[in-house]
C-alpha cells in the first residue's frame, strides 16, 4: 500500500504534462527546441528531485553515469534507452540504486532498480513510453550515498496513449530470459528478461468500445542467479509494452537465472534459464 501511495503521489506530480501537448517548440541548433539543452532542468524534475531526494545534492558532472537515447524517436510508445555506468560493482564502491525518469510523463518514475554486487556492471537497456517532448533522466545512487545524474531531451509524443497489441492476451505474464552473448564465468555477462504484457497505461482508448482501457502493467521484476539477488526493479507503465530489461550478472558457476514478476492486478509469474 505504501508503494501504491508513493507512485500515486509521483503520478500527481507529472499529470500536468498531458496539458502541454499542444505547445509548439521552435527549432534550434542541433534540433532541440529554442533555449533547451540536454542538461536543462524542468519544473517537473525539480518537483521529482525534491520528492525523491529531498535536499541531497545531485551531481550532474559527466562521467559517472550516462543515459543514451535518441533526440527524435519515431514511435513514442517504444523509445530505446541505455544506461551506462563507469563504475564496476565492487565492495569499495558500487551503484546501489538506479532511477529512470521521464519528466513529463503522467507517471514520471519509470523504474527504480536496487542492485547488488552480483550485477558486476550497472548497465541497463530498455524501452520507454514518452508522452510528449521531455527530458529522460537517470539518477545513480552510489554505495557511499552520493547521487549522480545524466539526461537527454527526447522529441516524440503519444507514448502513453498508443493502443497496445492485444492479439495474444492469453500469453500475458510469460517471462523469457535470454543470453545474447556467451557466458563468461566470474565476469559480467549480458542477459535479457522480457515479460509479455500489454503494460496498459489507463490512457489508451479501445477503438471498438471507445472507452479507456484500465491500467494494467508490470509492477516489479526481481532477478537472481543461483538464489543470489542481482536486482529488484520496481516499475510503472512508463515502460513500453512487453517490458524488457537488458542487464548484467556475474556467474560464479553453473546455476539458474530466475525472474519473478508481479503486475498491478496481483498477477505473478516466474521465468527461469539454466546457465553453465
Amino acid at each position: 500500500m505504501r508503494r501504491k501511495r508513493f507512485i500515486g503521489h509521483l503520478i500527481g506530480l507529472g499529470a500536468g504534462g498531458l496539458l502541454a501537448k499542444t505547445r509548439v517548440a521552435n527549432a534550434a541548433v542541433g534540433g532541440l527546441p529554442a533555449a533547451t539543452t540536454h542538461a536543462d532542468s524542468s519544473p517537473e524534475w525539480e518537483k521529482l528531485r525534491e520528492s525523491l531526494f529531498q535536499s541531497r545534492p545531485v551531481d550532474a558532472t559527466p562521467g559517472t553515469v550516462q543515459i543514451i537515447a535518441p533526440l527524435r524517436a519515431a514511435y513514442g510508445a517504444s523509445v530505446p534507452v541505455k544506461i551506462v555506468s563507469s563504475l564496476a560493482q565492487t565492495p569499495e564502491l558500487y551503484v546501489k540504486r538506479v532511477y529512470l525518469l521521464v519528466d513529463k510523463n503522467p507517471s514520471p518514475v519509470a523504474a527504480v532498480i536496487d542492485l547488488t554486487l552480483e550485477a558486476g556492471q550497472a548497465d541497463f537497456e530498455t524501452r520507454l513510453r514518452v508522452d510528449e517532448y521531455s527530458h529522460v533522466r537517470v539518477v545513480a545512487e552510489l554505495s557511499n550515498g552520493r547521487l549522480h545524474t545524466d539526461s537527454r531531451y527526447v522529441k516524440t509524443s503519444g507514448g502513453c496513449s498508443a493502443p497496445p497489441n492485444r492479439d495474444a492476451l492469453n500469453l500475458i505474464g510469460k517471462t523469457v530470459l535470454k543470453l545474447p552473448e556467451p557466458v563468461t564465468m566470474n565476469r559480467p555477462t549480458t542477459a535479457d528478461v522480457t515479460v509479455l504484457h500489454p503494460n496498459d497505461t489507463g490512457f489508451e482508448l479501445n477503438q471498438i468500445t471507445v472507452m479507456y482501457i484500465p491500467a494494467h502493467f508490470v509492477r516489479s521484476i526481481r532477478v537472481s542467479y543461483a538464489d543470489r539477488k542481482i536486482f529488484d526493479a520496481e516499475l510503472d507503465f512508463s515502460l513500453s509494452e512487453n517490458p524488457t530489461l537488458r542487464f548484467n550478472f556475474v556467474p560464479h558457476g553453473t546455476g539458474q537465472l530466475k525472474a519473478e514478476v508481479e503486475d498491478s492486478k496481483d498477477g505473478r509469474w516466474v521465468g527461469t534459464l539454466a546457465v553453465g
